[in-house]
């Protein structure tokens, strides 16, 4: 089996398989000296960003510094950080288990482990399963290796509704415990929420103060006799619509396989857009800590400096908070 890195430090309670995931405390693991590590202050905002031809939509990878503008609301800023670089991801894989999913799960299963096997070695990983409830399989915070993340993907118990907010949550909450710089979820799903405590609108907030990118494969498809993808017209535009808007916020993208063929291309393409990114970070010239929304927006020209190119990132971040205004309650 490959090794998952430092995702072998697990912690040594693990959640099991019955019970929803309560993500605890974990030692934190030894610090490594190594290339990828941004030392991070409660100032730096740090954005990755995918960059795309505007014509075939094919990855740019031969761009530098000064092919970026950063902006913050609307105001330029100074890049302190710019690298090309294939960092190691801190990664969670949500899978629905709800009981529309029971004839989908082998293939999905197959399509998530292809997901695991295209990324970064040292990646750290973990499986949250959900239906009406949600459920951290991994033994321990994070798999030790791909016969784990097979394990966890194999807990199947396909049956009841769809707590897709509150497994999303959960899985961002998770994601603090690992200790790589860059955070990553992958959500895969057939249909709309209907069991969660969660809004959409609180899942946004959670999502963008996490700087975690959020991927999604939606599969709903068309409907098709004797298909596997069923969901009617109205059901499966709104379900689409919180997979787009989730993964537009956070840097994502969401995706809609027409077929659980397509599923695991799908997958593997995603693993390769994670790896392929720029890291781009700067010192907000807005000073003020207020806890206020900040809207981002990255632009990047081509080699010959006139091309403009398609970029995605986070369209935003939630500013740090003082104390003082903590405890004012402002």
């Amino acid at each position: 089996d490959q090794p998952d890195g430092a995702a072998g430090q697990s912690a040594q309670s693990a959640s099991p398989a019955t019970q929803p995931a309560q993500p605890g405390p974990q030692q934190a693991p030894p610090e490594k000296k190594d290339e990828f590590k941004i030392n991070v202050d409660v100032s730096l905002v740090v954005l990755h960003a995918t960059v795309l031809d505007r014509r075939g939509g094919r990855p740019v990878d031969d761009l530098g510094r000064d092919s970026f503008r950063v902006y913050e609301d609307g105001v330029p800023q100074k890049l302190s950080v710019f690298s090309h670089a294939d960092i190691p991801v801190t990664m969670g894989i949500v899978i629905d288990d709800s009981g529309s999913m029971r004839e989908k799960r082998p293939g999905v299963n197959a399509a998530a482990l292809a997901f695991v096997k295209t990324s970064n070695v040292q990646d750290q990983a973990f499986v949250v399963n959900f239906n009406d409830v949600y459920y951290l399989d991994t033994p321990g915070d994070f798999a030790s290796n791909l016969e784990d993340l097979k394990s966890a993907l194999d807990k199947i118990d396909s049956r009841g509704g769809t707590a897709l907010y509150d497994a999303v949550n959960a899985a961002l909450d998770h994601l603090k415990l690992g200790n790589r710089d860059k955070k990553v979820l992958l959500v895969i799903t057939d249909g709309e929420d209907n069991a969660s405590r969660y809004t959409f609108e609180q899942l946004v907030g959670t999502a963008q103060k996490s700087s975690a990118a959020i991927y999604c494969i939606g599969l709903l498809g068309e409907e098709q006799p004797g298909g596997l993808f069923k969901m009617k017209g109205g059901e499966a535009k709104r379900a689409a619509k919180v997979l787009k808007q989730l993964a537009e916020f956070t840097g994502g993208q969401a995706y809609f396989p027409k077929t659980l063929d397509e599923v695991e291309s799908t997958c593997v393409h995603i693993a390769h857009d994670i790896r392929n990114q720029y890291t781009l970070a700067y010192y907000p010239s807005n000073t003020r800590k207020d806890g206020t929304f900040r809207t981002v927006r990255v632009e990047a020209l081509g080699p010959d400096r006139h091309t403009r190119l398609l970029v995605r990132t986070r369209t935003g971040y939630y500013a740090p908070r003082e104390a003082s205004a903590l405890a004012s309650g402002q």
